[in-house]
């Protein structure tokens, strides 16, 4: 992304934050009643940026907090503080960082371009994975197929809206939150959960 853009963007953040508040990029949903999801989290895996695999059973006793990121999105700031909650509870959260091209082509890059784009200008020091789909289509990731449905993970159905909206695992691996794109990653919404 251009220097240009970026500084152009970090501007307009807040304004972009409170004007997108109201509706699906605001929203918040909290599971029912936590219980066992019938697909166990653990399950899971991935590749990150780096192409070394990441088996979700080493997450165990603690909660993750897993987010679809775009490095042109308005929303790219985040980063930032995504990376400040990781810090803040180093020994409770683990961030995970999905990039992926799904909304308005905002994430061209490469997974070796978005990691040093992510480190040079948010100090991103939290996981970021492969770059994948995940919106509901042929080739999701099956990280995402597991957080959108109810069979796998106990009771969510709610898909990305947009770029980082992000879905909360507890520490034994059940979904309690799905916050939408414009819920800050320091809100008291995410925060009173860790």
């Amino acid at each position: 992304m251009s220097s240009f853009r970026q500084k152009f963007t970090r501007f307009l953040y807040p304004l972009i934050m409170k004007l997108s508040k109201a509706g699906p990029n605001g929203q918040v949903l909290a599971s029912p009643a936590p219980a066992a999801p019938p697909h166990s989290f653990y399950q899971l895996g991935g590749q990150l940026s780096g192409g070394q695999p990441l088996d979700f059973a080493s997450l165990r006793g603690k909660q993750v907090l897993l987010v679809n990121t775009a490095s042109g999105c308005g929303y790219t700031s985040q980063y930032a503080e995504l990376q400040q909650l990781a810090e803040r509870y180093p020994e409770q959260l683990v961030v995970l960082g999905f990039p992926a091209n799904d909304f308005a082509g905002q994430e061209k890059a490469d997974d070796v371009t978005i990691q040093q784009f992510c480190q040079l200008n948010f100090g991103v020091s939290f996981p970021l994975l492969k770059k994948s789909v995940v919106v509901r289509q042929p080739g999701q990731n099956p990280v995402y197929q597991w957080l959108t449905d109810p069979a796998q993970n106990g009771w969510n159905q709610q898909p990305p809206v947009w770029n980082f909206a992000k879905y909360l695992v507890d520490e034994q691996g059940r979904l309690r939150a799905y916050f939408g794109p414009a819920v800050s990653p320091l809100s008291e919404a995410v925060t009173r959960y860790l």
